[in-house]
């Protein structure tokens, strides 16, 4: 079975799933107690501007047809209007969203450059007192908040060293990486423990098996046993963690967004629940929601590429 027949398959697997997301964020409005559009205005508002924004929302038509509104204007990624801040819902998703793509990228890069040495290491050194201390690392960073972590980076690298800014994103390429690093250092430091301790097992298990003594009976070095043979045959653990918790990471993200005021998806979230803007809610929570289901299919297809017996 080919990568692109595979691929199909999971997408298919995957169509279930997104309805299921369409609907959860199309009923959010109507899960709401009372009237959605009494509530956006205010107790103050009169019948005529709550008639006038039940029908801008196409609330006054029957439910089937809102949510054949809904699907069709989501395809075409038309979300309507922001009640709060006036500006177009798909655009200020695209805005937003590239600081937050770019910080949960930059996020992942740093937990694999944390946890994948680390793992190697305390696999290799197995029960010694290496192996010891990257566990007990993997404990204290694990139970610290991300909020309290981001004080104290901010406490430490901003306030006393000055090495990078409190808050905001800066003007440039240079100046944008630097002022995500803290955040994803948070972020980070949260991720790299549960990356760390799924490769690490996995890694323990695959130095003893059979073919890895093979390898070393025919003569390879360890430093080439481990890259080639045990590393590969060991990050598909470690990449299903990684798809995992997708959706923890996009947690994580609203808080560290609010934390160094970074005008991604995550601030605009808790802002928007503030203002009650629905509109911006319900687009956000079906873009969370596309959003974990593609992950998921690109973590499918790497199973396929560190496994090819996966396909079969």
């Amino acid at each position: 079975m080919s990568v692109i027949v595979y691929m199909f398959r999971r997408f298919v697997q995957s169509i279930p799933v997104l309805i299921a997301v369409t609907l959860i964020a199309f009923s959010i409005i109507h899960l709401v107690p009372g009237d959605p559009a009494r509530l956006m205005l205010g107790t103050r508002a009169t019948d005529e501007s709550v008639a006038i924004l039940r029908e801008r929302l196409g609330l006054d038509q029957p439910l089937p047809r809102q949510y054949i509104d809904f699907v069709t204007n989501a395809a075409h990624l038309e979300f309507g209007e922001s009640l709060f801040l006036r500006t177009p819902i798909g655009p200020l998703i695209a805005v937003r969203g590239r600081n937050t793509v770019s910080l949960l990228v930059y996020s992942v890069v740093v937990s694999l450059l944390i946890a994948v040495p680390l793992a190697i290491v305390a696999a290799v050194r197995k029960n010694r007192p290496m192996d010891h201390l990257v566990r007990l690392f993997t404990t204290l960073t694990f139970a610290m908040p991300a909020f309290w972590t981001a004080l104290l980076l901010v406490l430490l690298f901003s306030l006393r060293l000055r090495l990078f800014p409190t808050s905001g994103l800066g003007q440039g390429v240079t100046k944008y990486i630097v002022s995500l690093t803290l955040p994803a250092v948070t972020i980070g430091f949260y991720l790299a423990p549960v990356l760390l301790r799924s490769l690490r097992a996995s890694l323990v298990e695959t130095l003893s098996a059979e073919f890895v003594e093979a390898a070393r009976a025919r003569g390879l070095g360890e430093r080439r046993v481990v890259f080639k043979h045990v590393l590969r045959n060991s990050m598909i653990a470690m990449v299903t963690v990684l798809g995992v918790n997708v959706g923890f990471l996009i947690s994580g993200a609203v808080v560290i967004e609010n934390v160094f005021a970074i005008p991604g998806l995550g601030s605009l979230m808790v802002s928007s629940l503030i203002a009650r803007d629905y509109p911006v809610i319900i687009a956000l929570t079906l873009t969370f929601g596309v959003a974990v289901v593609f992950v998921n299919l690109l973590v499918d297809l790497s199973y396929a590429i560190f496994d090819p017996r996966i396909r079969l």
